[in-house]
């Protein structure tokens, strides 16, 4: 029996996941906050608090039940600048760091187009592209000795490996370093000379090699414990259904973003003013998509998942309690618009108050998928599966069927796709629509006054 070890590196948190490769369930897994380094020379991500954590966790759940195989997947938009000896001759910078933006006028005179890259223009530094060029202008000579540009699962398939690799999941994120249609790197890293710095391009599931042997020293892991190329997170979330699953669907994949991937869309010209974009699946198919940060808006507001009073719900419908987008402001379909609420939050109930956060949030996703032509039922993976006034208002929102995932961290099962060759069906749950009739007329009116905006 295989047991897959994930190694699933979030914005938010860090997991060490145990996964059953027979039956895809989750058997242990062990968690730590993913915290930012806020020193020189700009806000960085602590490798070394990761890796540590990495290898203790290997190690202990090693000792639950023998390891097998190890996947990676992480959070997008980051990349790492490796030297020859295999060190960071940069820290990894994080994507909420302003910093990239002081080049972002060069750096539009030399990105490659929207249609060739699917990128749009994004603030702070969230289009991969724009860092690496930044960096290379900001810090030339730390610059001038990477041997590698690793986008983020690479660097830790690389740390356990030695084995230096690219992937479409993590090139095609909104980094501007690939071409989603035609399937190679982009006009950008030819023209920036980094052609010789990014290694092959990979498949996700492919075996880099084996881990290093000091990795299984350290870890008690048996020595020929392989490693996969990994992928991003949203791509793993995707990865069950774009095996198992005839289109179309879309899958909405819920973190600290919410990232929408409509598979088998109507035909729609993608707006790269509002988030839109064209990921790679794990097959280098394009996907269109759309996002905003869902996740961290609900936790800066406060939200809690669960069931709601009826009455609290019934209320919020019946008052027109709204809250407008959008939160944060710089991301997400509804650029640049403050959020703002209809009533004062302190006229409301707690209950009201969470409804109200949940419907947002809930109707955010409903645009989304609209921007992109999403078709047929709703996939909802991750924390907000959990969520039922978010799921009733989805399905009141958009008229189609909702699909909860049956997994709190879709990301890890889809990771360990990577490793068991294969991919479970996915367990879904149909949500029942029992909101009050006014839901429909509540959608409606929340887009209308969203608009206007």
């Amino acid at each position: 029996m295989k047991t897959i070890a994930v190694v699933d590196i979030g914005k938010t948190n860090a997991k060490v996941v145990l996964v059953d490769g027979e039956t895809f369930r989750e058997v242990a897994a062990r968690t730590m906050p993913n915290g930012v380094v806020n020193a020189a020379p700009y806000p960085h991500f602590d490798t070394e608090k990761l890796w540590a954590f990495i290898v203790e966790s290997l190690a202990a759940l090693n000792r639950e039940r023998p390891i097998d195989a190890i996947s990676v997947t992480t959070h997008g938009a980051t990349a790492a600048l490796v030297g020859e000896d295999g060190n960071l001759v940069l820290p990894v910078l994080d994507y909420e760091h302003e910093g990239p933006q002081e080049a972002a006028e060069a750096y539009r005179k030399i990105r490659p187009s929207f249609a060739e890259s699917g990128t749009p223009i994004m603030p702070m530094g969230l289009n991969a592209g724009l860092q690496i060029y930044w960096q290379s202008k900001r810090f030339p000579e730390a610059f001038a000795r990477t041997r590698h540009i690793l986008m983020y699962a690479q660097y830790w398939s690389f740390r356990l490996t030695g084995v230096a690799a690219s992937e479409v999941t993590s090139l095609g994120c909104h980094a501007d370093l690939w071409e989603p249609r035609n399937g190679r790197f982009s006009s950008l890293v030819k023209d920036e000379g980094w052609t010789g710095l990014m290694p092959p391009a990979r498949k996700a599931g492919d075996t880099l090699g084996q881990i290093l042997t000091e990795i299984a020293a350290a870890t008690g892991l048996r020595p020929d414990v392989s490693v996969h190329c990994g992928i991003h997170d949203s791509n793993a979330s995707l990865l069950p259904y774009v095996l198992t699953r005839k289109a179309p669907y879309a899958v909405v994949s819920t973190g600290t973003w919410v990232v929408v991937m409509a598979i088998g869309a109507r035909p729609v010209v993608l707006d790269e003013a509002r988030d839109t974009l064209i990921n790679v699946n794990a097959l280098g198919d394009p996907v269109p998509s759309s996002r905003f940060m869902g996740g961290r808006a609900f936790s800066t507001l406060g939200g809690k998942s669960g069931d709601l009073p009826t009455a609290a719900i019934a209320s919020v419908l019946e008052r027109g309690a709204m809250l407008l987008p959008s939160m944060p402001e710089e991301s997400g379909p509804y650029p640049g618009q403050k959020a703002r609420w209809t009533f004062a939050r302190e006229a409301l109930s707690e209950g009201e108050a969470q409804a109200v956060i949940a419907f947002h949030l809930a109707l955010m996703t409903t645009t989304c998928l609209d921007l992109i032509g999403a078709d047929g039922p709703v996939i909802v993976e991750g924390p907000f599966a959990a969520n039922r006034a978010f799921l009733m208002m989805l399905g009141a929102a958009t008229g189609r069927d909702v699909l909860a995932g049956g997994s709190a961290t879709g990301t890890s099962i889809g990771a360990a796709c990577l490793a068991a060759g294969r991919a479970p069906e996915p367990a879904l749950v149909s949500v029942t629509q029992d909101l009050p009739p006014g839901a429909a007329g509540y959608a409606a009116c929340w887009r209308a006054l969203a608009d206007e905006a």
